[in-house]
C-alpha cells in the first residue's frame, strides 16, 4: 500500500514553517490520540501516520531528503515510534511538553533541557535581472550567537556551573496537585540541573550575545516575490547546547521600469509611431537577453499584443521558459509645427470622405451610441 504524502497527512503546504508543522501535528495528535479514541483502530492507524509524517518534516535533514527524493529518500530514517515499538505515550509527551514544562516527556529524555534557537527572517530586495538570472547577495542581520568568552556555558572563565540546590542536579521537581503528583522542569535551573554562580562578564550568564552577522546568499535563477531561501543552522544559537535555528531569506523583487512579471511571463509596452502603425515596419524591442526586432504589419491598432516565445523567465522549480508579450501603443505626435498641422488636417479630410472604410471602429462605435440614445427615448 502506497504511503500518502507527508504534507497531506499533516494538512500543511510544502512551504510550511517548522512552527506550522508543529502546530498541525499537535492538533491532529490531540484529535486522534488512542486515549481519546479507545478501541478505534482507524484512529490509531491515522495517529501513527501523523506521528511518522511529523518525525520526518520536523527534522531539517530528513525533510530535505524527503522533498528531493520522496519516501524513498527517508527509508530507514524514521524513529522507533512508527514501527513495532510504537508507544502513544511518547507522542503524548511531544504534544504537551511545551505547554506544561515537559511534564509528560522530560522524565524519559533525561535531565538536560535544551532549546533550539529561534528562526530568523530576512527580506532581500532584488532587481528583476537578479531574480531572473540568479546572483550572490550579502545579507547583514543581528542575531543571538554563542558567547565566545564562555563557549555558551554562561560561566566566567575558570569557573563551572554549580549543582542546583533546588532539584539537586536532577533538573526535575515533583509537585503535588490534588491527588496527582506531576514532574516538571526545575524553576530555578530551568531543567539544566546546574546554575551559574559566577556569570560570564560578556554575556551576563546567558551563554549568548547579540552579534551582527553577514552571510553570502546564493540566489537561484528564476525566483519570484515571496520565494524563501532557507539557510539551515544560520538562525539564533540554541540554549543549553541546543541546535541553532534557521535563517529564512524572503525575496522581494523591485518594480522594473520596462517589464512587468506574471509568473514565468513578462510583458511590456512598445510605443509605435503613427506612420509605422499605419504603413507597417520594424520596431526594436528590449528583452532580458538583449534587443530583438518585431515586424509591425500595416494598419496595426493600438493595444495589439505580439508574443515572443521563450523570451520570458525559466521558473526556479523547473518547467518551460515563459514568453514576452509586447503591447503596441500608437504614440500621438506632439509639438507639431503649423505646416505639420495643416498637412494632418488635409490628410484627415481625405479620410472623412469614406469614414466607414478608413475608420471602421469609429463608425461602429457611433452607431452604438445612436442606438443607445434611441432606446432611452422609447
Amino acid at each position: 500500500m502506497s504511503k500518502r504524502d507527508y504534507y497531506q497527512v499533516l494538512d500543511v503546504p510544502r512551504a510550511a514553517t517548522e512552527a506550522d508543522i508543529k502546530k498541525a501535528y499537535r492538533r491532529l495528535a490531540m484529535k486522534l490520540h488512542p486515549d481519546r479514541n479507545p478501541d478505534d483502530h482507524e484512529a490509531t492507524d491515522k495517529f501513527k501516520e501523523v506521528k511518522e509524517a511529523y518525525e520526518i518534516l520536523a527534522d531539517a535533514q530528513k525533510r530535505a531528503a524527503y522533498d528531493q527524493f520522496g519516501h524513498a529518500g527517508v527509508e530507514g530514517m524514521r524513529g522507533p515510534g512508527t514501527g513495532q515499538g510504537f508507544d502513544p505515550r511518547d507522542a503524548f509527551g511531544d504534544i504537551f511538553g511545551d505547554v506544561f514544562g515537559d511534564i509528560f516527556g522530560a522524565g524519559r529524555r533525561g535531565r538536560s533541557q535544551v532549546y533550539r534557537g529561534a528562526d530568523l527572517r530576512y527580506e532581500l530586495e532584488l532587481s528583476l535581472e537578479q531574480a531572473v538570472f540568479g546572483d550572490t547577495a550579502n545579507v547583514e542581520f543581528a542575531t543571538l550567537a554563542e558567547c565566545s568568552e564562555c563557549s555558551g556555558s554562561g560561566s566566567a572563565q575558570g569557573t563551572k556551573p554549580a549543582t542546583c540546590d533546588t532539584c539537586r542536579g536532577a533538573g526535575q521537581v515533583r509537585m503535588q496537585q490534588g491527588f496527582f503528583t506531576v514532574q516538571q522542569a526545575c524553576p530555578r535551573c530551568n531543567g539544566r540541573g546546574q546554575v551559574v554562580t559566577e556569570p560570564c562578564a560578556s554575556c551576563r550568564g546567558q551563554g549568548r550575545t547579540r552579534k551582527q552577522r553577514t552571510l553570502s546568499v546564493k540566489v537561484p535563477a528564476g525566483v519570484d516575490n515571496g520565494d524563501r531561501i532557507r539557510l539551515s543552522g544560520e538562525g539564533e544559537a540554541g540554549r543549553n547546547g541546543g541546535p541553532p535555528g534557521d535563517l529564512y531569506v524572503e525575496v522581494r523583487v523591485r518594480e522594473h521600469p520596462i517589464f512587468e512579471r506574471d509568473g514565468a511571463h513578462l510583458s511590456c509596452e512598445v510605443p509605435v509611431s503613427f506612420a509605422t502603425a499605419t504603413l507597417g515596419g520594424s520596431v526594436e524591442v528590449p528583452t532580458l537577453g538583449g534587443n530583438t526586432t518585431i515586424k509591425v504589419p500595416a494598419e496595426t491598432q493600438s493595444g495589439r499584443v505580439f508574443r515572443l516565445r521563450d523570451k520570458g523567465i525559466r521558473p526556479v522549480r523547473g518547467g518551460a521558459t515563459g514568453d514576452l508579450f509586447c503591447r503596441v501603443v500608437v504614440e500621438t505626435p506632439v509639438h507639431l509645427t503649423r505646416e505639420q498641422k495643416d498637412l494632418l488636417k488635409k490628410f484627415d479630410e481625405t479620410l472623412r470622405k469614406d469614414t466607414k472604410r478608413h475608420h471602421p471602429r469609429e463608425e461602429s462605435w457611433l452607431d452604438g451610441v445612436k442606438r443607445f440614445f434611441s432606446s432611452l427615448g422609447e
